[in-house]
């Protein structure tokens, strides 16, 4: 049975691509590490980010599993320019996965992208895999698989947050949301 975990970063010290976990994300990271080691992981991969790949260090650590980075997997940009309403704006982009603001991507777009490395984690043949990412897209990745997945259930993610994709007999997986911290 082919499982893939799709990993929300541990708390970071900032938005940027190059901001470390904070002392609590150091703390969470191990914890989660703790979490999913009894899966029996084989094979992890991150988004670019730093605060994603120190999410799953702890657990390449334990496991012995390097981490592979995949640029697909970088969070996703609303907009180039400030948006003063930017949470509605986020808001009208999980009802519109075609709206596209100026300088970003739209939904879909990054949805596309975030999707296709599930895609590819399926055709590999480890059968317990750890994405790790970003709210925003872990939120358009999960939407795919359920549709009711959107904006209330983004404001909800934790950080870390950690959902199992499972495929069992039928073509769409289940998806259940694990307790990490």
């Amino acid at each position: 049975m082919k499982r893939i975990f799709l990993v929300r970063h541990c708390a970071a010290a900032g938005q940027q691509p190059d901001a470390p976990l904070s002392e609590e994300g150091v703390r969470q990271s191990k914890k989660m590490a703790e979490l999913l080691r009894k899966f029996d992981v084989e094979y992890i991969v991150s988004s670019p980010y730093k605060r994603a790949i120190e999410s799953v260090r702890p657990l390449s650590e334990i496991t012995g599993v390097d981490t592979a980075i995949d640029h697909r997997l970088r969070e996703r940009v609303l907009s180039s320019k400030p948006l003063d309403d930017w949470m509605d704006c986020l808001k009208k982009s999980f009802e519109d996965l075609d709206m596209k603001y100026e300088g970003g991507e739209s939904s879909r777009e990054a949805m596309s992208r975030g999707i296709q490395v599930i895609e590819d984690s399926i055709a590999r043949p480890e059968q317990s895999i750890v994405v790790a990412s970003h709210g925003g897209l872990l939120s358009l990745m999960i939407k795919h698989f359920n549709p009711n997945f959107g904006f209330q259930e983004w404001r909800q993610l934790t950080n870390p947050d950690v959902f199992l994709l499972k495929w069992e007999d039928s073509g769409l997986p289940s998806v259940e949301r694990l307790v990490s911290d």
